[in-house]
């Protein structure tokens, strides 16, 4: 477990690293669960080296909740899947944690349990964060937080990501409470970072410019997502030194003949997909990590092999993801829809 004098040297030098550049890394300890066979990339101005896969909270097709609830049957599964899940990702090197919901933050509290100083933890508890206006005020975003500390048995945590309106709606007055939460937070040994999410490509790109409190964000990039010649998300973040974690990076499952590519009689070529959109996404430098919900220990082997073979998709490969991706986008569920407008970032 992390101690708060820990927390607060930690922070520090992280921020110093940062400032003196990649070089600093030279003489540091290895990163978090290293392992050879994984990759590591610097999350922005916080200086933390993350494997390249983080694990993203979502267990969505798995036994019980949709993916961010946590509900009374099926839990012990629940529970038992997670903790293997996180052991084989501790294993194989993925050192970072992404989780959205009191669900999923209840859910990877217990399986870190006796372990925590082994993940790095990006949290948000969205339902008593800036979406809903009761939780936009500094007071009640910090109230939010604590409690969410104090029924999780956590101490603190690494990131905290903010969930904002999806489409970015929220104000500059929500934002600016939520820097004065965070701050908070901070000093108190109980937040490292600050990070915030949206599904808004020019509100995000405001957020970063405007306030450079924010070291991170979360924002979709797909199977089918391309960064744009011009005006991009990733010319800001490149500028600002900012982390990005891509979330929907299988478009929840779309991607997948078997669905959520949980195992069926496409798993092989499931598989294939998978790792080829993985290597397509790594493939841009200004994602630090693409965070699937990975469901079983075979997924996360699966992502890992992903890092092991040759980034650059050939022609052959290329014509394969682009015809998955074809097919990902054209089968889209209702709710997400909105990715569409990921296409270009």
């Amino acid at each position: 477990m992390v101690t708060r004098r820990e927390f607060i040297r930690d922070t520090a030098l992280a921020a110093a690293g940062m400032a003196v550049g990649i070089r600093a890394f030279a003489n540091e300890p290895k990163p978090l669960n290293y392992n050879e066979n994984m990759e590591y990339r610097r999350l922005g101005k916080t200086g933390l080296m993350i494997s390249a896969i983080a694990l993203g909270g979502h267990w969505k097709r798995l036994i019980a909740g949709s993916g961010w609830e946590r509900d009374s049957s099926g839990v012990a599964e629940l529970d038992q899947n997670r903790h293997d899940v996180v052991s084989r990702c501790i294993d194989s090197g993925i050192n970072l944690i992404d989780a959205c919901s009191g669900g999923e933050v209840l859910t990877y509290a217990k399986a870190l349990k006796g372990r925590r100083d082994k993940m790095y933890l990006s949290y948000s508890w969205y339902e008593r964060e800036s979406r809903f206006e009761d939780w936009r005020s500094a007071g009640k975003l910090l109230e939010g937080f604590n409690q969410g500390l104090k029924e999780a048995g956590l101490e603190y945590v690494d990131i905290w990501r903010i969930s904002a309106m999806m489409q970015g709606e929220n104000t500059d007055a929500d934002v600016e409470a939520i820097i004065q939460a965070y701050d908070k937070a901070h000093a108190q040994g109980k937040a490292r970072f600050l990070g915030i999410s949206s599904h808004s490509r020019d509100w995000l790109k405001h957020v970063i410019v405007k306030y450079p409190q924010f070291s991170i964000i979360l924002t979709p990039y797909t199977a089918a997502s391309k960064e744009l010649p011009e005006d991009s998300l990733f010319d800001a973040t490149r500028k600002l030194n900012i982390g990005v974690l891509g979330i929907k990076p299988f478009s929840s499952g779309s991607l997948f003949k078997d669905g959520a590519g949980a195992g069926g009689v496409h798993t092989a070529g499931d598989d294939e997909l998978a790792r080829l959109a993985l290597r397509y996404i790594l493939s841009n430098g200004a994602i630090t990590a693409p965070i699937p919900g990975l469901i079983s220990i075979h997924q996360v082997d699966n992502a890992v092999r992903a890092i092991k073979e040759r980034r650059e998709l050939d022609v052959q490969e290329l014509a394969r993801l682009d015809s998955a991706a074809g097919e990902m986008m054209a089968s889209l569920p209702q709710e997400y829809q909105w990715l569409r407008e990921w296409e270009w970032v």
